[in-house]
């Protein structure tokens, strides 16, 4: 592929919408997302400006991880329709000029993925038992799992069964870990891409993509050592081989990373042009409220991509992580960390509205590409009261309540009306929405031009129009500023007082009103 034509394919600036499908919209009634809803909301993906949808899963599953414990590879769960209306939400997107990404989790299965249960019945030593990581337990009577790994979602990385044997599982119990160096996983997965793509999806976000590869010799670690099953060197020959079978379709079909890796420069190898297309710039999401730190993170995040010659892919949020709005208005640490996601701390929602607004001008306004979680664009907040007896994300079971996990990012949209489930679905929703939201239901917002929506709205069809490298300007320690082409300048202030804008032609948007001064945590769009 020759330089100006990777210049113009369409995922190094798409703007990419995540829908997490159990909390969008409810077409048949029974409180959970389904893609029914999706079909029926397609008009107002379409004009919010964005122009790809990102599907967090929709296949088979006993729902034990939110649909990211997969059963069956190739088919849709029936909680959220069937395959026929996937191919047919495929369909309707594309006829909009909305382009369709669907999740992979290669990672891991369901505990009632048909191999797995194969597994489970053919014994130690069987071929069937290759395509997972089971291993006999330490100890004289084995009854000590086979390392001291630790599961990402508290507790150990490993389970016994009624045989002895135990077998690896990063995340719950019932997500058995693949082995990638069986080859019969390998093939499958192969052909799980070629399924999709044979229907239409014009990509595919890879869950865990740092993981999938796991040091044969299963070593102890140290505390936070992550070092034998994450970007391990073996995963760059896996995504190569995808690579050929994405490049062999037609309309540049899209492989997108999920890698939390601690070095920027690690990301970038997986996106050399033979592997993967992109990754999820992470380092951008976690980082706090802070001019330096911020363009410290711009600054290497563009230096490690254009050294692949690679877009990045701008995030503030996701299904995974505390909404910004509550991390923007946290009277002291405006980060975000899996470790302590600061639950119950004080949070002013006028303070973190006001900067996820400006948050949203300057990833609108940086190169690369930029993913929307849904309800960002509604300026919704993380629900943190959420009754225990609700809570449905392993993270809260296996953590004994210490960790209150991702349930309170998931809490189903609201569309119109002023009670729950705000249309939503005639069902009611799966989890309890705050009353406040009334005025925060895209109906609301969609007649009011100062709205969070109408800022989306705006911002993303003028994106479409930027181009060219950013260029640093200097207006001081707590201002951000940067050039982008000869014609457009962004600003946001994160300083204490107002600051004079420097001179412009005309004002072309901003987070809030601005005229000769820009307010403190106001970002703004000048025409030079």
């Amino acid at each position: 592929m020759t330089a100006s034509r990777r210049q113009d394919s369409w995922w190094r600036t798409a703007a990419i919408y995540q829908i997490y499908v159990r909390s969008f919209a409810d077409g048949n009634g029974d409180g959970i997302g389904d893609l029914a809803g999706v079909r029926a909301r397609l008009d107002h993906l379409a004009a919010l400006g964005v122009d790809t949808l990102w599907f967090t899963p929709w296949y088979p599953s006993p729902m034990d991880d939110g649909g990211y414990d997969v059963a069956d590879f190739r088919d849709v769960d029936p909680l959220f329709g069937s395959l026929a209306e996937a191919e047919a939400l495929i369909a309707e997107a594309h006829g909009r000029g909305l382009r369709v990404i669907i999740d992979i989790v290669p990672n891991h299965c369901s505990d009632e993925h048909r191999w797995f249960r194969e597994a489970l019945a053919a014994g130690p030593g069987s071929a069937e038992r290759q395509r997972f990581w089971f291993r006999p337990g330490r100890g004289p009577d084995g009854a000590e799992p086979p390392n001291n790994w630790k599961s990402r979602f508290g507790g150990p990385a490993w389970t016994r069964v009624p045989d002895g044997e135990w077998y690896l599982h990063l995340y719950s119990s019932r997500q058995p870990d693949f082995n990638w160096d069986d080859q019969d996983v390998r093939a499958e997965f192969e052909d799980i891409l070629r399924f999709w793509f044979d229907r239409g999806a014009d990509g595919f976000r890879i869950d865990v993509a740092d993981g999938l590869v796991k040091d044969a010799r299963l070593p102890d670690v140290e505390a936070g050592d992550e070092t034998p099953f994450s970007d391990q060197e073996g995963l760059h020959e896996i995504y190569r081989s995808w690579r050929k079978i994405a490049d062999s379709y037609p309309g540049e079909r899209v492989l997108v990373g999920e890698m939390w890796l601690p070095d920027m420069s690690r990301t970038a190898r997986y996106l050399r042009r033979d592997e993967l297309h992109s990754a999820f710039n992470f380092d951008f999401l976690v980082c706090p409220w802070d001019s330096a730190r911020l363009r410290e993170v711009i600054e290497r995040t563009l230096r490690a991509h254009d050294a692949v010659g690679a877009p990045p892919a701008w995030v503030l949020s996701n299904h995974d992580v505390t909404r910004h709005v509550t991390r923007y208005g946290r009277s002291g640490d405006t980060g975000f960390s899996f470790a302590d996601r600061l639950h119950g701390s004080s949070v002013d929602l006028v303070l973190g509205t006001r900067r996820a607004r400006a948050a949203a001008l300057l990833t609108m306004a940086l190169p690369g590409g930029m993913y929307v979680y849904q309800g960002e664009e509604l300026g919704l907040w993380e629900v943190e009261d959420i009754p225990a007896e609700l809570r449905q994300d392993p993270v809260w079971a296996r953590t004994d309540g210490t960790d209150p996990g991702r349930d309170g990012c998931r809490v189903p949209l609201p569309w119109s009306g002023d009670a729950p489930p705000f249309g939503f679905g005639p069902g009611g929703a799966w989890l309890p929405q705050p009353a406040e939201w009334r005025a925060y239901t895209a109906e609301a917002q969609a007649a009011d031009p100062a709205s969070m929506l109408s800022l989306y709205r705006a911002g993303l069809r003028l994106r479409a129009e930027l181009a060219g490298e950013l260029e640093w300007l200097s207006l001081g320690d707590d201002v951000l500023a940067f050039r982008r082409g000869p014609g457009f300048t962004f600003v946001l202030n994160f300083s204490g007082a107002p600051i004079p804008l420097p001179p412009h032609a005309e004002i072309l948007l901003a987070s809030d009103p601005a005229t000769a001064e820009l307010p403190t945590d106001t970002a703004v769009w000048l025409r030079s």
